[in-house]
C-alpha cells in the first residue's frame, strides 16, 4: 500500500464511523446534550477524567464550556481533573493510581453535577473509580468509550460507544461528538440570556429539548 494509499484509508475509516454515528447515535448525544444541559442550568458543574489522549479530551471539552466554543455566552462550569499534577502525583503515591480521580470525586463533586468519564477501551481502572464514586455520591454519571466500552459504559447513568475499536478512530469520534455538544448547549444558552429568559447567572430552564437554532 502506498502513502497516498494509507492515508485515503485512514479517512475514510473515520469517515465510516462518523456516518455509523450520525445514523444510529445522534439522539443519544442530544440526550446527553440537554441533559447536561439542565445540569448547568440548575448550577451544577461538569468534572471530566480520563488518561492520556482522553485526558487531553478532557481538558480540551473543558475549555470550550469554560471559554466559549461558538457564540458570546457565559462561562459554563467545567474542570477537568486531570490538570493538577502534586494532587495527581500525591494521591497515585500515598494511595494508588486506580483513585486519581475518585479522590478528586469525594472532594469536589455534588449531587448536582456531572462526572464524564473517558476511555477508549471502557476499562480504565482509574475513570471506573471515578464513576462509581460519582454514582454514589448522586451525580449524574457519563461514560465516553469505544466498542465494546464494558465494563464503564454499564455503570454509568449514560454512554457512548464509539462504533469502533480502533484507538485513532474512537478518539476521533469522541472530540467530534463533544463539539456537537458544546454546540448544543452553547446554541440553548446563547438563546436563553439574549431572548431575556435567563441573566448571565444560572437559568431557569423547565427542561425538554434543546432548541435547535440557526
Amino acid at each position: 500500500m502506498t502513502d497516498i494509499e494509507l492515508l485515503k484509508s485512514s479517512l475514510q475509516g473515520a469517515i465510516d464511523v462518523y456516518q455509523a454515528v450520525r445514523d444510529k447515535q445522534v439522539e443519544l448525544l442530544v440526550g446527553i446534550a440537554t441533559k447536561l444541559g439542565d445540569l448547568l442550568e440548575k448550577g451544577g458543574t461538569i468534572y471530566l477524567c480520563g488518561n492520556g489522549g482522553s485526558a487531553a479530551d478532557a481538558q480540551h471539552i473543558a475549555a470550550e464550556f469554560v471559554g466559549r466554543f461558538l457564540k458570546e455566552r457565559r462561562a459554563l462550569p467545567a474542570v477537568a481533573l486531570t490538570t493538577n499534577t502534586s494532587i495527581l502525583t500525591a494521591i497515585g503515591n500515598d494511595y494508588d493510581f486506580s483513585q486519581i480521580f475518585s479522590r478528586q470525586v469525594k472532594a469536589m463533586v455534588n449531587p448536582k453535577d456531572a462526572l464524564v468519564g473517558i476511555s477508549t477501551s471502557g476499562r480504565s481502572a482509574n475513570v471506573l473509580e471515578a464513576i462509581r464514586e460519582a454514582k454514589k455520591i448522586g451525580a449524574l454519571t457519563v461514560a465516553f468509550t469505544g466498542f465494546p466500552g464494558e465494563p464503564m459504559d454499564a455503570e454509568a447513568d449514560l454512554a457512548f460507544r464509539a462504533p469502533s475499536q480502533e484507538t485513532p478512530r474512537i478518539q476521533e469520534v469522541h472530540i467530534a461528538a463533544w463539539h456537537g455538544i458544546c454546540d448544543l448547549i452553547e446554541r440553548r444558552v446563547h438563546e436563553r440570556e439574549n431572548s431575556g429568559l435567563s441573566g448571565p447567572g444560572r437559568g431557569h430552564h423547565r427542561g425538554g429539548q434543546l432548541p435547535l437554532a440557526s
